[in-house]
């Protein structure tokens, strides 16, 4: 029969305590844009190298994240992250265009001197949930079908980089908010938009990484941009 002296009381209360805490921390989403200012993050525009007087093309406007889309670049968050859920409720306010989101970004300039290395999660209007390989590397299922013929592939300027997502069909009329979720787990990334299974890829070649918004020639806002820590994917129908 266990002892319930109070040392022993005390000790359990302990362990108690230390797995709450442990539990609450690792399912507690960070925001990385606190609607106020990009504390936390740092802006790449290969334009500003010559001229740094040259206008941002990330802002904050009515607690909204705005990418202007030109100059082009990135914006980048400071820390590095792995194995998480990230949280992107977006909209093309004005009219339809192209952005996305990078997960695994380190290596900056790494592609045509602009692109971070990285698996970008596209946002491009009617494409959302598209990988593009940057210099990084993932596998889907129905690979030729999806990327082209395999004598085409690769991560560098000039190859078969993009893979099809699964569905064109999931995001919302332009003006409207998308919520676009990715978790990346281990060497997994899995993307859905408006609660579809838009693509799931394994073997990825990072793990682990910073994660960037593009300014890609549209303006994007953005009001959320949520990240929780996760210890497996979520199963499809969780969405």
């Amino acid at each position: 029969m266990p002892s319930h002296s109070p040392s022993n009381i005390l000790r359990f209360a302990i362990v108690c305590l230390c797995a709450l805490f442990t539990c609450e921390r690792t399912t507690v989403a960070e925001e990385l844009f606190n609607g106020k200012d990009l504390s936390g993050w740092h802006i790449d525009v290969p334009a500003q190298d010559n001229d740094p007087d040259k206008e941002s093309p990330f802002i904050v406007r009515n607690g909204m994240l705005v990418s202007l889309g030109t100059p082009q670049g990135h914006l980048i968050t400071d820390a590095s992250y792995e194995n998480y859920r990230l949280v992107v409720q977006y909209r093309f306010a004005g009219k339809p265009g192209n952005c996305g989101v990078l997960v695994h970004a380190s290596t900056p300039r790494a592609l045509y001197k602009m692109f971070p290395k990285s698996i970008e999660v596209q946002m491009n209007h009617k494409h959302a949930g598209d990988f593009w390989c940057i210099v990084q590397d993932i596998t889907v299922p129905d690979m030729v079908k999806r990327r082209g013929p395999k004598e085409n592939w690769g991560i560098t300027e000039g190859k078969g980089r993009r893979i099809l997502n699964l569905t064109d069909d999931s995001e919302k009329p332009v003006g409207e908010w998308n919520e676009m979720v990715i978790e990346c787990f281990e060497d997994q990334v899995k993307v859905w938009v408006n609660g579809d299974l838009v693509n799931h890829g394994t073997q990825c070649t990072a793990s682990k990484g910073q994660i960037a918004v593009q300014a890609e020639g549209s303006e994007v806002e953005f009001r959320k941009l949520d990240l929780t820590p996760i210890k497996k994917l979520s199963k499809d129908e969780d969405h």
